[in-house]
């Protein structure tokens, strides 16, 4: 067990630093062949920081941990939600860009309900990845050709990119690159490997580990990428690193993963009858809160946050057959729930007839 929890560890830093040494180099290349930022932020900076979740999904899937590959990717993207986006508006309430109203939102909102839609069979087979990934592709393409047209008129459009000073600036980007997949791949094989290992140790379904300690640990590039705009005062990158991720985890991680993967990827029931469901409505939560002064909160950060254990506590429960679940679900969804379904509609209905005066 402590052997594994090493591997787990080991492999989470091993996946962040594999991933920021890979953005930075590729970065670092695409600038000196005088490609715009814009451009860099919305393809190597943007799927960077979902290549933890590629790399673990895609290594669990070639080895048959199906559970753990789907886990993964559908805790990221709740805790991502919840958890990530919680935390950044409670240090600063954070604003809202028109375009990802427009069109991030609810693209995700949209990936998000055909996964759901894809897996109701119980499996999400090679040809249903396919259809994930070649829409993936064709999103990023539509990115690209709208970066060019900003980049033309000559916008204004703030992007993250990594800082070129430091110890960074020193290593060659080609080293960076190779640096960053070798951290890529050896910290999937740990983290896989680790993993595995605690779930059979403790009796738990890899779902479970994947939902939890997997999904928290390769989150962690998001919530770096987020808390530090938030700190910046860049508001609405915190946002768009979110939900821009949680696009790329569900049309290129699962994407890969299941094109990979020798039959597909089975989905388990619980991942099925909750999880899965839970994802989808922390996606389209998303949308009501931030067409509200075009802002969230630190009391709708503050809700997000609270969410976010409330989920981790359930999972928790219900890998353990605690008799406490029972008794806990019912005050989450006949008080919990509602409260703030009924917070939610109220504060859209405020807006919407503030905007009427």
């Amino acid at each position: 067990m402590l052997l594994s929890s090493l591997y787990i560890a080991f492999g989470l830093v091993l996946l962040v630093v594999g991933a920021d040494s890979l953005v930075s180099g590729a970065s670092r290349i695409a600038q000196r062949f005088g490609i715009p930022p814009l451009i860099i932020g919305l393809t190597i900076v943007a799927i960077g920081t979902s290549m933890p979740e590629i790399t673990v999904s895609t290594t669990a899937a070639l080895g048959g941990n199906t559970e753990l590959a789907l886990g993964n990717v559908v805790g990221s993207n709740i805790f991502n939600v919840l958890l990530i986006l919680g935390l950044a508006s409670v240090i600063l309430p954070l604003s809202v860009h028109m375009s990802l109203i427009r069109q991030e939102v609810p693209v995700m909102i949209g990936f998000s309900l055909l996964l759901l839609l894809l897996i109701l069979d119980g499996t999400l087979s090679k040809l249903e990845a396919g259809i994930l990934l070649v829409l993936g592709i064709g999103y990023i393409l539509l990115l690209l050709v709208q970066a060019r047209r900003a980049v033309n008129v000559g916008q204004n459009v703030a992007v993250d990119l990594p800082d070129a000073s430091g110890w960074l600036a020193r290593v060659p980007a080609v080293l960076l690159i190779v640096v960053g997949l070798v951290g890529l791949v050896g910290g999937a094989q740990l983290l896989v490997k680790g993993a595995t290992v605690i779930a059979l140790s403790l009796g738990i379904s890899e779902l479970v580990v994947g939902l939890t300690v997997v999904a928290i640990g390769t989150s962690l590039p998001e919530v770096a990428a987020s808390v530090t705009a938030a700190l910046r005062g860049q508001r609405d990158m915190a946002i768009g690193n979110v939900v821009g991720s949680n696009i790329f985890n569900i049309a290129l991680c699962l994407g890969i993963a299941g094109v990979a993967a020798p039959a597909g990827l089975e989905a388990p029931a619980q991942l099925l009858a909750f999880d899965v469901r839970v994802m989808a409505v922390a996606a389209v939560l998303l949308l009501p809160l931030i067409i509200t002064d075009y802002t969230i909160t630190r009391i709708e950060g503050l809700i997000l946050l609270f969410w976010s254990a409330i989920y981790l506590t359930w999972t928790v429960l219900a890998a353990t057959d605690s008799p406490l679940l029972s008794g806990f679900a019912n005050i989450v969804l006949f008080g919990l729930f509602p409260a703030t379904a009924v917070f939610v509609s109220t504060t859209v209905a405020t807006a919407l007839n503030r905007l009427r005066h």
